[in-house]
């Protein structure tokens, strides 16, 4: 039998050490302190499952062997013989003597358990210190007359059973795992539909180049992978090359939402408040734009209002572009202010209001936008036209407001590839109220012209290190391009 003593300062050392070397299957025997620590004695299941096979010993010892031939002449001789009971102890096989152990252990843990239910029904059962059981193993000369050797057997602790509130615990895990497994094979679905769309898609490609190209093009402008695979998609395949270029330019203007055939933004009046990132042209812009309103209505039809309090030299920059323009830039603090500023302007034809430039995740940004939250307030987005598609993603996101969201786009005249601002404004479907071309103002301020802005933006800027080759194609597609559909209808 494969038993075992393990030693250590306390009991869960000794435990660990058992468990280690039996594993999951380990049983307790008994633990006791000693000199050296704790020691505990320790078995498997498989072990007491071997002693557990009756039909097994009743096969080996069917027939009689030689030590029960000679005690059955014995017992014929003299039946009264003290020598024949210990022939008969000192005769059994190594698996009835198994057999006779595990019944006496068995019963003994019984009597134990009973025992401790009457006494200290507290304790826990794998610490209630373990009596040992006197146990006879005969000696390999049957026959004799030698006395049984007296040997100490433990009884069999029972293998420890899940608490309640482990069996619920692993009961709550099994929603949890199933969900996981689920959420594994529909990632898994995802990237199968994906891997053939892109097949699919590279395999239309190859066959009709004229896709192929346009695809190329479309990347080096600068446009999102996603956006030029929803405008190709809806290519029909049965036009030229020239037609495809009329056709892929009339898609991307009919979807750049202008104000064309509307008021310009000066003669149309109204409180706008100008927004966004730091450095992009905000207070430059609203200068432009009081500076147009003044010439067409005079300058007391203006009013400037700032808010950043922040910035140094703010306020002084927009006091000096209103002293150009004859018109009195005023100073908010705080949202009372700015509604008793609001109220001291009302008759003005055109208020602008100038706010802190701020990123996306700054958390002032909350507190600002909650301050222009008043009647009448509209937000004017100012976008930098010479961004990365990513930032004007991002920017866009935290400056939305509810309804339309109406933007500008500055800087023009310094960026060298348009295709990721138009893009933005594709996709997150803005109205464009104009744009800024340089540093002057007025002068440097147009309408939103969306076929002049496509136009800038097809064209080919030069080599650069960015731009893909035509081999690069297919990691374009790893991604479906569902994920940044343009939001809203998408008219191809």
């Amino acid at each position: 039998m494969n038993f075992q003593r393990f030693t250590a300062p306390t009991s869960r050392e000794a435990l660990a050490k058992a468990r280690m070397a039996f594993g999951e299957g380990t049983l307790i025997l008994s633990n006791r302190q000693t000199d050296h620590g704790v020691e505990v004695v320790a078995t498997t299941e498989h072990t007491l499952s071997a002693m557990d096979q009756p039909a097994v010993a009743q096969a080996r010892f069917s027939e009689p062997t030689a030590a029960q031939r000679q005690l059955a002449r014995t017992r014929a001789q003299d039946p009264a013989s003290p020598v024949a009971e210990d022939a008969a102890q000192l005769a059994m096989s190594t698996l009835s003597f198994q057999d006779y152990v595990r019944e006496r252990m068995l019963r003994r843990r019984q009597e134990d358990a009973v025992a401790r239910k009457e006494t200290a029904p507290a304790m826990p059962a794998a610490t209630a210190p373990a009596a040992p059981i006197q146990t006879q193993r005969p000696t390999t000369q049957a026959g004799t007359g030698t006395k049984p050797i007296m040997v100490r057997h433990a009884p069999v602790e029972p293998a420890l059973k899940q608490t309640p509130a482990a069996e619920s615990a692993q009961t709550a895990m099994t929603p949890a795992t199933s969900k996981g497994i689920f959420d594994e094979l529909h990632a898994m679905k995802e990237m199968i539909e994906d891997r053939f769309n892109t097949l699919t898609w590279l395999g239309q490609a190859r066959q009709n180049p004229i896709q192929s190209n346009w695809m190329l093009k479309l990347i080096r402008s600068g446009y999102s992978p996603a956006l030029a695979r929803s405008v190709l998609e809806r290519m029909p395949t049965d036009i030229d090359a020239t037609e495809s270029i009329h056709w892929v330019m009339d898609v991307l203007q009919r979807n750049l939402k202008t104000d064309e055939g509307l008021r310009p933004l000066h003669d149309e009046g109204g409180i706008y408040a100008l927004v966004g990132a730091t450095g992009v042209g905000k207070t430059t812009t609203a200068a432009k734009l009081a500076g147009l309103c003044a010439r067409t209505y005079g300058a007391a039809s203006v009013g400037l209002i700032t808010l950043d309090t922040y910035r140094v030299g703010a306020h002084e920059q927009l006091r000096a572009y209103g002293r150009m323009l004859g018109v009195v830039a005023h100073l908010a603090h705080d949202r009372a202010a700015l509604q008793d500023l609001l109220s001291l302007l009302s008759s003005k034809k055109m208020i602008l209001i100038d706010t802190t430039g701020l990123a996306p995740r700054d958390p002032r940004k909350r507190d600002m936008l909650d301050a222009l939250e008043l009647p009448n307030v509209n937000r004017l987005l100012v976008l930098n036209a010479g961004g990365h598609g990513d930032t004007l993603d991002d920017v866009v996101s935290s400056f939305k407001s509810t309804g339309v969201q109406q933007a500008v786009l500055s800087k023009i005249d310094e960026a060298v590839k348009l295709g990721p601002a138009l893009d933005a404004a594709i996709r997150h479907q803005l109205l464009l109220r104009g744009v800024t071309t340089g540093q002057r103002v007025p002068e440097d301020w147009e309408s939103a012209d969306a076929n002049k802005l496509v136009r800038i933006s097809m064209r080919a800027p030069g080599n650069s290190a960015f731009d893909p080759k035509g081999t690069d194609l297919g990691f374009f597609f790893s991604q479906s391009s569902r994920q940044l559909q343009p939001q809203g209808h998408f008219d191809a």
